[in-house]
């Protein structure tokens, strides 16, 4: 007998993304919180931790019960592509950053991990990389002055 049977995934993801979220707000009141305008270490996890637990709560709540969907579906094989492409864009974006700079270890994130797309092309693949290379550019370096090299050689 499955008690679970039916509820959705939305409803478990929801559930789970409300639960960390809580987690987050509880260990970040072990810091000093603080205020806007005086933040201490435990604001931001407390922040980021309550918008995942609302936005937890708001998706479990409109998740609908999927049940009768889901006795008719064949259950598709894993999709080892997808995977494969996200574990090797960030090997690559760990390695290439570490001797290449944040250019280059940028694009080949997005690149590969666009790659594991089925429904992508290389060209989109390509385009998306270089439109999220001018965004890190911008975001990152420009703006946040994160003390990470354009580009390093070795």
């Amino acid at each position: 007998m499955n008690v679970l049977k039916g509820f959705s995934k939305d409803y478990y993801g929801g559930a789970l993304m409300a639960l960390l979220g809580v987690g987050a707000i509880w260990k970040g009141l072990g810091y000093e919180v603080g205020t806007l305008t005086r933040m201490g270490p435990g604001f931001f996890p407390v922040g980021v931790g309550a918008v995942l637990a609302l936005m937890g709560l708001l998706i479990a709540t409109g998740a609908r019960s999927s049940a009768p969907e889901v006795a008719g579906r064949k259950s598709r094989r894993p999709e080892w592509r997808g995977w494969l492409c996200i574990i090797l864009g960030n090997v690559a974006f760990i390695v290439v950053g570490r001797y290449g700079g944040l250019l280059p270890a940028s694009f080949l994130i997005v690149f590969i991990s666009a790659l594991g797309d089925r429904e992508n092309t290389f060209g989109s693949a390509l385009m998306l990389a270089l439109a999220m290379v001018a965004v890190c550019v911008v975001v990152f370096w420009w703006a946040l002055r994160l003390q990470f090299p354009l580009f390093r050689w070795g």
